[in-house]
């Protein structure tokens, strides 16, 4: 939402934090510099949405727990995701859907920007930094954690771990502090993994992943493969197989499962939206249902799979050859 979009680029919450915790609407406005009015009604909106506090007492402002993760710097920031989603990059598309629908093999990011997503963020640098910071601070915040937390199990004994489209490594960093015991090698494009910071234990390695991929004793696939329609899902699957052992190996894929007879809930509404995120921003790409990723997996050769829930809206799924 651009009300949120407008909270975060104005650092309010920074603001807040850096002023210990509460902060007054005539201290706030001085510190931002902003027109104290205007921004009274953003900061009653957001406070009827939950996002700050106010203290009638004092006449303050102070955190929530939402508002914390809105914060530009910490540990635990998901601005850069939702500055992703409220771009005007990435919000163009939408207004191309329905055109879309009847253009059949035209995207709506390409209807949009005249290119796909990638071919964008290739050429635009700026563009690229805001993905990967963006899948990077969802992967810290949201994903990892739930998957270390419900099967952490599965890297035991994965001395070699790859992660296919691995971003600018900031998830593979994670894993392998989490497991020191993994060698790491982040693979994703030259233009991705060029300006990547280093991480002990991780390797960044240049490359394409229909191409082929650095053998490792594991592939390590985190939403990537909702990006793209079944045969090239297919194809990528079939490097990851052969870049493991064939007997010990394994891919480890998270990303979301949809159950069409789940009853409704807000998990189930945000596996939903995501599906109709990737229709506007690649239409080539879907969220899975079961049936659909064992009708992929099987044909990228993978004898066996299972898939386990986490607290979030992706489960892990491991495939094995």
């Amino acid at each position: 939402m651009a009300v949120i979009k407008c909270g975060i680029e104005l650092k309010i919450g920074d603001a807040i934090e850096s002023h210990g915790g509460s902060i007054t609407l005539s201290q706030l406005s001085s510190s931002l510099k902003c027109c104290p009015l205007l921004l009274h009604r953003i900061l009653r909106f957001l406070v009827h949405r939950g996002i700050f506090k106010e203290e009638k007492t004092t006449q303050s402002y102070s955190q929530t727990p939402m508002s914390r993760l809105l914060t530009t710097t910490g540990p635990n920031s998901l601005a850069p995701l939702h500055l992703l989603e409220s771009s005007p990059v990435m919000v163009a598309p939408w207004h191309y859907l329905s055109a879309c629908l009847k253009a059949k093999g035209r995207q709506p990011f390409e209807m949009a920007h005249g290119m796909d997503l990638w071919s964008y963020a290739a050429a635009n640098p700026s563009h690229s930094k805001l993905v990967n910071e963006a899948m990077a601070c969802f992967a810290r915040v949201v994903i990892l954690p739930a998957v270390l937390q419900r099967c952490g199990e599965i890297f035991d004994g994965v001395g070699c771990l790859v992660d296919v489209g691995g971003g600018n490594g900031t998830c593979l960093s994670i894993l392998v502090k989490a497991c020191p015991w993994i060698k790491g090698i982040n693979f994703d494009l030259p233009h991705v993994v060029s300006v990547s910071q280093e991480y002990d234990g991780v390797q960044h390695v240049a490359g394409n992943m229909f191409d082929t991929i650095p053998k490792a004793d594991a592939a390590f696939i985190m939403e990537v493969l909702h990006d793209w329609d079944d045969e090239e899902c297919i194809k990528i699957l079939k490097n990851c197989k052969e870049a493991i052992p064939e007997k010990t190996g394994k891919v480890i894929i998270v990303e979301v499962v949809i159950d069409e007879n789940e009853e409704i809930s807000k998990l189930s509404d945000i596996r939903l939206m995501m599906d109709m995120i990737m229709m506007t921003h690649t239409i080539k790409g879907k969220e899975r249902t079961n049936k659909e990723w064992a009708n992929v997996l099987q044909k990228a050769g993978f004898s066996r799979y299972t898939i386990t829930p986490t607290s979030t809206i992706q489960s892990v799924i491991q495939a094995f050859p």
